[in-house]
C-alpha cells in the first residue's frame, strides 16, 4: 500500500464523475477537489454559455500555472489520498502536461452516442474535443511514453452496473484499500463542490449512492454523424483496454 497518492480521474462531460467524487470523498483518508482546471477552461475559451460562468471565474483560479502546484503539492487536511475530479476536455493545448506524470491517472470513459446527445443540451454543434475522448487517448499515449504505464480505464456503464466490484478493482490497481463507505454518501452540498455546483448538481445533491444505468434512446442528428464516427473510434480504442 502506498503512503501518499494523488489520483486524477480524467472524465468526459456529463459522466458519472460527480458521483465518483462523492464516492471517494466518503473515504476517511481522502481529500477531493472538483474540476480544478474549469475556471481556466472557461476564461480561455470564453464559454459564457456555461451555467455558472461568472461565479466560476470569480471563485476559482483561472491560471493553470497556479493550479498545478496545488495539485502536485502537499495533500490538504493531512489526508493521504488526493482525489482530483478532472474533465479531460479542460486540458487545452496551451497547458503543459508534464506535471500529469506525477499523478496516478485514471480514465473514465462513456459511450459516445450517449455523451453527444447529452452535450446537445448546451452545445448546438459539439465536436469530438468536447467529449474529452481525444484528450483521453492523448493522455494514454503520454503515460505510456513517459512512464511506460497503462493507466486504469473504467467505463461508466460498468461502474453503474457493479459499483462495488469496479471500485474494488480500481482500488486494487491503485494500491489502496477499498472502503464500504465508498458505496453510500449523505445527500446535499459539499464545501469542496465547485462554484458551478448550484447550476449543475441539483440531481447530485439528492443522491446517496450510484444510480442504475439507464440507456438513452435519443438519436444523434445526422449532421453529427462524422463526429460520432470519430468518437466511436476513439472510444473503441479505450474500451478494449478497460478494467473489467
Amino acid at each position: 500500500m502506498t503512503d501518499v497518492i494523488r489520483i486524477a480521474m480524467w472524465s468526459g462531460p456529463r459522466n458519472i464523475s460527480t458521483a465518483m467524487m462523492r464516492s471517494w470523498g466518503s473515504r476517511p483518508d481522502t481529500f477531493v477537489c472538483d474540476e480544478p482546471l474549469y475556471a481556466h477552461y472557461l476564461q480561455a475559451t470564453g464559454a459564457t454559455h456555461h451555467p455558472g460562468y461568472a461565479e466560476t471565474i470569480a471563485g476559482h483560479e483561472t491560471d493553470w500555472r497556479k493550479v498545478v502546484p496545488w495539485l502536485t503539492g502537499p495533500i490538504p487536511q493531512g489526508k493521504t489520498v488526493f482525489y482530483q475530479k478532472q474533465m479531460a476536455h479542460h486540458l487545452l493545448p496551451e497547458i503543459d502536461r508534464a506535471w500529469i506524470d506525477q499523478l496516478a491517472n485514471v480514465l473514465l470513459i462513456r459511450e459516445p452516442r450517449e455523451m453527444l446527445t447529452s452535450l446537445l443540451e448546451f452545445i448546438p454543434r459539439p465536436l469530438a474535443e468536447h467529449t474529452g475522448l481525444p484528450q483521453q487517448v492523448e493522455l494514454l499515449g503520454q503515460l505510456r511514453t513517459d512512464l511506460g504505464v497503462d493507466p486504469p480505464i473504467i467505463d461508466a456503464r460498468d461502474v453503474l452496473d457493479d459499483p462495488e466490484g469496479m471500485l474494488r478493482k480500481l482500488c486494487e490497481r491503485l494500491g489502496l484499500p477499498f472502503y464500504d463507505e465508498m458505496l453510500n454518501w449523505p445527500a446535499g452540498q459539499r464545501d469542496t463542490d465547485g462554484a458551478w455546483a448550484p447550476f449543475w448538481y441539483d440531481k447530485v445533491y439528492q443522491t446517496t449512492t450510484f444510480g442504475k444505468y439507464r440507456p438513452k434512446d435519443q438519436p444523434v442528428p445526422e449532421d453529427l454523424a462524422p463526429v460520432l464516427a470519430e468518437c466511436e473510434a476513439l472510444y473503441a480504442e479505450l474500451y478494449e483496454q478497460r478494467l473489467c
